[in-house]
């Protein structure tokens, strides 16, 4: 699994012209899934992610998680994230889970971030979807 995971004021996602997913304070992630993933490492992900403590307190220091600010999730499926660009110019997927199972794994990863109390919202999978974001800091970490 892959996930880049971008510390937002605010963020949304777009099908077709209809806003899908909206969030304010928290983080917007892109969730990739390998074929070697699992529902043990969603849960793993999740937990990591939940604690993560990259807000900052009244002292300027980054010790608050999500929980701590009472941050909401936006959660977009990338395969893409993926991608192998070790051979010439075209990317090659061929490292990502297969369709079903990687919608499976990425609601699995949702399930589980909601069964930690955080909201979450989420794109479409498969989807073409349009994101918009402020990004906070910018603060990016990939895990």
């Amino acid at each position: 699994m892959k996930v880049v995971i971008q510390r937002v004021n605010h963020a949304s996602v777009t099908v077709d012209g209809e806003i899908k997913g909206r969030i304010g304070k928290g983080f917007l992630i892109l969730f990739g899934a390998e074929p070697d993933d699992n529902d043990e490492g969603c849960a793993k992900l999740a937990e990591k992610i939940s604690k993560l403590r990259i807000f900052e307190d009244g002292n300027g220091k980054t010790n608050l998680s999500i929980k701590d600010v009472s941050g909401d999730i936006l959660s977009v499926s990338q395969f893409t994230l993926l991608a192998d660009c070790s051979h010439g110019n075209r990317p090659s997927f061929i490292g990502a889970a297969k369709p079903d199972e990687a919608n499976r794994l990425y609601e699995r990863f949702n399930s589980e971030l909601r069964a930690r109390g955080i909201k979450v919202e989420t794109g479409v999978f498969g989807a073409h979807m349009t994101v918009d974001l402020e990004n906070d800091g910018p603060f990016t970490i990939v895990l």
